[in-house]
């Protein structure tokens, strides 16, 4: 191997390990810390299910508004990365320095925004680097990073139930800020681009034909519905197991178990030939989540719940690979109003699932009918996008013939 296929081989695991890094940190301390540490706070009285639901739909709420904004911001990726990182570290150690409900709902809200701007620049600068180096398989290194993230907050979350919320939180913070040291310097990596190694492989060009922009009509609006199917059981896991096991000291592990399942899910999704049809792929996706999500209602019991969190976590981040390759493969390289609007919509959907479902389950005392309700959508969208390819593969079939 020569040195330049060297230098840039190191130069791609840089900055993929760089990006996972940040993204453990920003999505899964960031925004999932808030899962593991909620039966805490509800258990300390610091909280009740329809503030939680509140807190969980505000940070929603700022990670939407920190994606469209990142649209508009023109900051050099590594500065924006910067101040995402520090933001997120000082926002986790806040939650554990105060117990008035005003500042955490600010402080979720603007944790929201930074972990969206670190997720959005991060991921661009990491991607664009692991094109620069012909490397583009890494991809799915970067996107296991929330898994780990959610990994380690469950674990920490877990061994807290004797230290309390607030140390919890003070955690947290603490890994997020070494985490964070570690990586630091890895984004003002002084080598220049590197030319892209040849693998063979053509940036596919979008399909020339009316349908596509029906096509991205649809997954916009289905990809919303994955946002709201999964949000409610991602914001509620360990409280959800708590009250199915009371006694247990399962519910501890289920979000680890979700973390873990995640870290594999993106690996291999990185994985999946490109030749497959990303809408069957949704498909699948969305009806593994609607199973996992359905087990915790209809088979509330460990074994249950333990399968429940790895189907749920398998397909978290390959839906979203799957669904920016479907965005590339309407838009090709000008695909980035899609995929704004995509995101835009999932982030819709996050907002909404927990204000349906917190004051839902405050008022019943349990969470089956918000879970059927997200099992529901994320069946019906999975369905929706087998009719979507069905419909697609009939209108090419009847062209072709038409054309011979």
């Amino acid at each position: 191997m020569s040195d330049v296929h060297l230098d840039a081989r190191r130069g791609a695991w840089r900055a993929a390990l760089a990006c996972m890094v940040c993204l453990a940190v920003a999505m899964g301390l960031g925004r999932f810390a808030f899962t593991p540490a909620l039966p805490l706070m509800l258990h300390e009285g610091k909280l009740n299910l329809q503030g939680a639901g509140l807190l969980a739909s505000l940070n929603y709420l700022g990670y939407f508004v920190g994606a469209l904004s990142a649209a508009a911001i023109h900051a050099a990726p590594p500065r924006m990365v910067r101040i995402g990182l520090v933001a997120t570290a000082a926002l986790l150690v806040g939650m554990g320095l105060t117990a008035h409900f005003l500042a955490w709902g600010v402080m979720r809200t603007v944790a929201g925004v930074a972990s969206a701007w670190a997720f959005v620049f991060s991921s661009g600068w990491g991607l664009r680097r692991l094109a620069e180096t012909g490397k583009p398989e890494l991809t799915g290194f970067i996107y296991a990073g929330p898994g780990i993230g959610i990994l380690v907050a469950g674990l920490v979350g877990g061994l807290a139930g004797t230290w309390g919320a607030n140390a919890a939180w003070l955690v947290y913070g603490g890994l997020a800020a070494v985490c964070s040291a570690a990586v630091w310097r890895i984004f003002d990596d002084p080598h220049p681009p590197l030319a892209p190694l040849a693998d063979g492989r053509a940036t596919p060009a979008p399909k020339a034909l009316a349908s596509a922009a029906s096509d991205a009509r649809w997954l916009i609006a289905l990809y919303g519905l994955a946002g709201f199917g999964y949000i409610i059981t991602a914001t509620f896991l360990p409280v959800i197991a708590r009250q199915a096991l009371p006694g247990s000291a399962w519910p501890d592990l289920f979000w680890p178990m979700f973390g873990l399942a995640v870290i594999v899910g993106a690996i291999a999704g990185a994985r999946v030939p490109a030749r497959w049809d990303n809408r069957l792929l949704l498909a699948a996706g969305y009806g593994m989540q609607a199973l996992g999500v359905l087990l915790s209602v209809v088979w509330p019991s460990v074994v249950g719940f333990a399968l429940g969190s790895l189907l749920l976590g398998l397909p978290f981040t390959a839906i979203t690979m799957f669904a920016m390759r479907d965005a590339r493969r309407l838009r090709g390289n000008n695909a980035s109003g899609l995929i704004g609007l995509s995101t835009a919509s999932y982030g819709v959907g996050q907002i909404l699932g927990p204000l349906f479902a917190a004051p839902l389950a405050q008022r019943t005392g349990n969470f089956s009918v918000p879970l059927l309700v997200a099992a529901s959508v994320l069946a019906f969208g999975g369905l929706m996008f087998v009719w979507v390819w069905r419909r697609r593969a009939l209108e090419m079939r009847n062209f072709s013939a038409n054309v011979l």
